[in-house]
């Protein structure tokens, strides 16, 4: 079953996607500000990852963080996103589109559908977010999507487990969950043997020192709740190694 089995990692920044692919994963998904969540990331940051490496690249289409009920305008540079990175090689496009109601916003999920063909579109952890997670899912199978990644409508895939299990069975081969959001090393082979899902997202960061020598302390660039100013943050290849292993 090995071979059968997919991780795609998350990541927001190029140094990332190079260490993703040194550590044998099967896919990235591209994103910028996982504070956030995930947002859309720069197309100058897309095109150089792409220029780096082969792996396949997903890239996230979020205009922002917070909700999933865009304006008009917000939806409008979501259509534009997503015909600059179809342009310029991405191999698939991530979205989610609610609407205020918590169900699945149908129309404009279609419409972003249609602009990212034939590229394969995930729905995202907007899933998540909805009234009724099985009803979603046979909408979202309706409307063509190839993939959903969700945690099982709770905050992470081990409080999510069992209806992961019931996601993977419903679904079937109309289409693909991909359980996401707190897999780690240590849980993988406990949700892989459980749920049985064909893909995994994971995200495996490692911490590391700044470069730089100079530092004020009382400068900050973000808010009140932010990172440290001066240690950065990459995919581990070391651990993107490991749990590829485990498949």
């Amino acid at each position: 079953m090995k071979d059968n089995i997919k991780i795609e990692i998350c990541l927001e920044d190029v140094e990332s996607v190079i260490r993703a692919e040194k550590g044998g994963a099967d896919r990235v998904e591209f994103c910028a500000d996982l504070f956030e969540g995930g947002t859309t990331p720069s197309l100058g940051a897309f095109i150089t990852a792409r220029r780096h490496t082969s792996i396949p690249i997903n890239t996230m289409i979020r205009p922002r963080g917070g909700d999933f009920c865009y304006s008009d305008v917000e939806f409008e540079a979501m259509l534009e996103d997503v015909k600059a990175f179809k342009a310029h090689g991405a191999n698939g496009i991530v979205f989610g589109i609610l609407n205020p109601d918590g169900t699945i916003d149908k129309e404009r999920s279609k419409r972003i559908i249609e602009e990212a063909r034939p590229l394969p579109v995930t729905f995202h952890r907007a899933f998540d977010m909805t009234k009724d997670l099985f009803k979603s899912l046979e909408e979202l199978i309706e409307l063509g999507v190839d993939r959903i990644l969700t945690s099982g409508g709770e905050p992470t895939v081990m409080e999510g487990i069992m209806n992961l299990e019931k996601l993977v069975e419903k679904a079937g081969d109309r289409i693909i969950i991909m359980p996401g959001c707190g897999i780690t090393e240590s849980n993988f082979t406990y949700l892989k043997d459980k749920v049985k899902a064909k893909e995994y997202h994971v995200f495996l960061p490692k911490e590391e020192e700044s470069k730089m020598e100079w530092r004020p302390g009382h400068i900050y660039m973000g808010g009140m709740l932010r990172q440290p100013e001066f240690q950065i943050v990459h995919t581990s290849t070391e651990r993107v190694r490991d749990i590829v292993g485990k498949k």
